[in-house]
């Protein structure tokens, strides 16, 4: 077994140890964050209580069976975002759900039949948050959820009863699974050609293919280029760009240079500033690139659906300097590596770092006085804090503008649209995991998942 292997190994024993800890701390929160009370005064104890956990973009369970004499449904906000519970065709919607609180909503006598449930939060039902009322005169009255588990009279969900043994032993089998293979590979930069009047071309293709975010998890995945995220589009200050725009989608899109400086006729807002390209057509942007910059390209057209679901791609121009306080600490002049770290918790991909969920997502490795320079970019619909364990981090840049002061983090708030530029250097020895710090966005009771990675720092 190799150095590397053993690295890894005694990581994984961490992983368990550590989502254990956290799963028990979730628990402990659960039991004081209920705020909500029935609706009317409540519902009586003649109707039977049905749990739903709402997630970030989800509802569990999908389809939700209650009897045509009516419920009480105990909604959860499990995620990290405001949810409402809506039934538009009945004329049912909840109060705005904050993260961490309960509810419970009546649902009076409805006749039999299926009703779609959304949650009305803007971007919301575009990014999957889409389920089922199923009325019947068959389903349960007896005060059971649509899981089968006793609700207690719309208490707490009671966690299923299992052994820590149990438990742990899943966190591990998941924590082995890492660096997972998965369908699909990014992080390649994108390839141009020169023309004859003097411009760096890049032909960039929107279309839709298969792509696995986790093992298992495949979907028709809305790509530029075929990869989430897409090929990194990288010039120099000077450069005359073209971009060959062609889309090869079933709906029309325009491409956007987020955080690049364009002419306003290229800026990619249909149709303010360009008619949009429809299904099979192609559409050309050329400006003279201007930076430094970290910005990203993106769709700026039904773009709550089609970046969520994979359209988004770094775009730098120059590279981000070192600043001299930090060569005067001892970093060297230039980053031993740069990298590109999109977040997303939408759409088809969900949560992510860089288009996969752990434990399909990328190790990074860097040895102990080698320094790694990072570009957050939120292309989600929610706030990321990350944090990684070791080494501290200092912020270099905000949204491609170099700080005059470097700032220390070791938790960085990337809310969506922005850009952060981290810069760390490996001091200490192991493997250290990294990952967003909204604790249902990286652990379940099942172990690591989402948007979690680890940086290992060799000797």
């Amino acid at each position: 077994m190799s150095k590397d292997d053993r690295s890894v190994l005694s990581w994984l024993a961490f992983v368990a140890a550590l989502a254990a800890l956290c799963v028990a701390i979730l628990g402990l929160n659960n039991d004081s964050s209920s705020g909500g009370s029935a609706e009317g005064g409540g519902g009586g104890g003649a109707l039977p209580t049905i749990n739903v956990t709402m997630k970030d973009f989800s509802f569990e369970p999908a389809n939700i069976e209650i009897p045509t004499g009516g419920a009480i449904l105990h909604l959860m906000n499990g995620g990290a975002a405001v949810h409402n519970f809506q039934v538009a065709e009945l004329g049912i919607k909840s109060i705005d759900i904050a993260a961490g609180v309960s509810y419970d909503l009546t649902i009076p006598a409805t006749p039999a039949g299926t009703y779609r449930v959304v949650c009305p939060q803007p971007g919301h039902e575009g990014a999957g948050m889409v389920g089922s009322l199923v009325v019947s005169d068959t389903a349960s009255s007896g005060g059971e959820s649509a899981g089968g588990e006793t609700t207690g009279g719309g208490t707490e969900m009671e966690m299923t009863a299992q052994s820590n043994a149990d438990m742990d032993a899943r966190m591990l089998a998941a924590a082995q699974l890492y660096p997972a293979k998965t369908l699909g590979t990014n992080g390649s930069m994108a390839e141009y050609t020169m023309s004859a009047d003097g411009y760096k071309e890049f032909v960039v293709e929107a279309k839709i293919v298969d792509w696995e975010v986790e093992p298992g998890k495949i979907v028709k995945a809305w790509t530029y280029n075929g990869e989430v995220p897409a090929p990194e589009i990288h010039v120099t200050s000077g450069d005359l760009v073209r971009i060959i725009f062609k889309n090869a989608l079933p709906q029309s899109t325009s491409l956007h240079f987020h955080g690049i400086r364009v002419p306003n006729v290229m800026d990619g807002v249909d149709p303010y500033t360009e008619a949009p390209t429809t299904p099979g057509g192609e559409h050309i942007y050329e400006f003279e690139a201007k930076g430094p910059s970290v910005g990203i390209y993106h769709s700026h057209h039904n773009a709550q659906e089609q970046i969520p679901n994979g359209m988004f791609g770094a775009f730098t121009i120059d590279e981000m300097p070192v600043p001299q306080k930090l060569i005067d600490k001892g970093y060297p002049e230039k980053p031993t590596k740069t990298m590109n770290m999109v977040l997303n918790d939408a759409g088809v991909i969900g949560l992510s770092l860089n288009g996969k969920s752990f434990p399909a997502t990328e190790p990074y490795t860097i040895r102990v006085g080698e320094t790694i320079m990072v570009h957050y970019m939120n292309e989600g619909l929610l706030v990321h804090p990350m944090h990684l364990h070791q080494p501290m981090g200092w912020v270099v840049a905000k949204d491609g503008v170099p700080l005059d002061e470097p700032m220390p983090t070791d938790t960085i708030l990337v809310a969506p649209g922005e850009r952060y530029t981290v810069l760390y250097m490996g001091t200490d020895p192991g493997v250290w995991a990294w990952h967003c710090h909204i604790l249902t966005h990286a652990e379940t009771a099942d172990g690591m998942r989402y948007m979690v990675t680890a940086l290992i720092v060799e000797r």
